[in-house]
C-alpha cells in the first residue's frame, strides 16, 4: 500500500513536469520494479492529477469491506473468538480465517489471545520489568 502511496506522488509530479504516459510509466518501473503499478493504473492517476485533481490517496468505495477489515474489527471487539467461531459467524472456511489472522493480520496464538509482535513485545517488556522489581523489592 505504501509503495502504491509513493507512486502516485511520483506520478502527480510527473504531471506536474507534463510528461507523457509513457515516459511516466517507463519511470516509476525504474524505480519501482516488479512492485511498480500497471500501466492503465498509471494512465489513469496521471489523467486525474492533469485533470486538477490533488489527492493522491483513493477515495472510499461503497459496498462490501474486505473480510480481513471485517475479521480485524471482529478480534478487536475485545471478545476472545476463536478462528472456528469467526468462520461460522461470517460464513468462511476456517483455513480463510486463518490465514487472514495469520498473514495478513499478522497475530499469532499466545496463551489462549492472539496478538501482534508489539503487544508480545510489550509483554516482555512488562514481564522483564517485574522480575527486576521482584529481585530489588523480596516482598513486591
Amino acid at each position: 500500500m505504501e509503495s502504491s502511496l509513493e507512486q502516485r506522488y511520483a506520478i502527480k509530479f510527473c504531471s506536474k513536469m507534463n510528461k507523457s504516459l509513457a515516459q511516466t510509466h517507463k519511470l516509476i518501473v525504474q524505480a519501482y520494479g516488479d512492485s511498480s503499478i500497471s500501466y492503465s493504473q498509471v494512465s489513469r492517476w496521471l489523467k486525474a492529477f492533469k485533470e486538477g485533481r490533488e489527492e493522491v490517496v483513493d477515495e472510499p468505495r461503497a459496498g462490501r469491506p474486505p473480510t480481513s477489515t471485517i475479521v480485524r474489527d471482529l478480534l478487536n471487539s475485545g471478545l476472545r473468538l476463536s478462528v472456528q467461531t469467526i468462520a461460522e459467524t461470517l460464513n468462511i472456511p476456517k483455513a480463510i480465517v486463518h490465514e487472514l489472522v495469520t498473514d495478513k493480520l499478522d497475530m499469532r496464538k499466545v496463551c489462549a489471545k492472539l496478538m501482534t509482535d508489539d503487544q508480545k513485545n510489550h509483554r516482555v517488556t512488562v514481564a522483564t520489568e517485574l522480575l527486576e522489581r521482584v529481585e530489588i523489592e523480596p516482598h513486591f
